[in-house]
């Protein structure tokens, strides 16, 4: 898993609420389990008409917007448990996520696959909404090490899984973790006699 700590990009606004994981990843296209080509599929029907043709009013075919942070309408991933929507999005170059409320299920798949999920106040994501939307070229500062967001004078904290935050920091998957703490387990056991 690639490391985080500190990202600043632009934001793609998506003011949408209870946006479920099948509209961000239908199921008709879950018919791989390699993680890779989701991402061309992610939001495929609002992201496409019928014809096939961009929908020039998704916020991801917009020309205005585009970074590597979403900034969502409340309750963001609920529905199923697929971890594809995570893969999806990682796969369209997604790397944060920033809701009012995120389904707990969702948000440990996203975590799982390097995709940071940031849950704000509403009061919060209601302004960073508007500036994104009113002024696209906004930088949003996302810090997981002070686990702060901001955009401009606008600034808040947000909670994350301290075993996950440390993973992310270190690129960690499960598995690179125990490894890490392999010296550790060693002595323990060690010490056990």
């Amino acid at each position: 898993m690639e490391k985080f700590t500190t990202l600043t990009s632009r934001a793609i606004p998506l003011d949408i609420a209870n946006v479920d994981t099948d509209q961000i990843i239908p199921a008709r296209f879950l018919k791989a389990t390699d993680k890779k080509g989701f991402g061309d599929n992610v939001f495929r029907d609002w992201r496409y008409n019928k014809d096939g043709s961009e929908n020039s009013k998704f916020s991801l075919n917009n020309t205005n917007y585009s970074g590597s942070i979403l900034v969502a309408g409340d309750n963001f991933g609920c529905g199923s448990s697929r971890e594809h929507a995570a893969w999806a999005l990682v796969g369209y170059g997604l790397k944060v996520i920033v809701s009012s409320f995120f389904a707990d299920i969702f948000k440990g798949n996203a975590l799982n696959n390097g995709l940071l999920p940031v849950q704000v106040t509403e009061d919060f994501l209601n302004k960073l909404l508007n500036t994104v939307k009113n002024n696209p070229d906004t930088k949003i500062i996302v810090n997981l090490e002070l686990q702060t967001i901001s955009a401009g004078d606008k600034l808040e904290t947000f909670d994350i899984d301290p075993y996950k935050k440390t993973c992310m920091i270190n690129g960690y998957d499960d598995i690179d973790y125990l490894l890490s703490k392999k010296t550790e387990i060693e002595a323990f056991e060690n010490a056990l006699g």
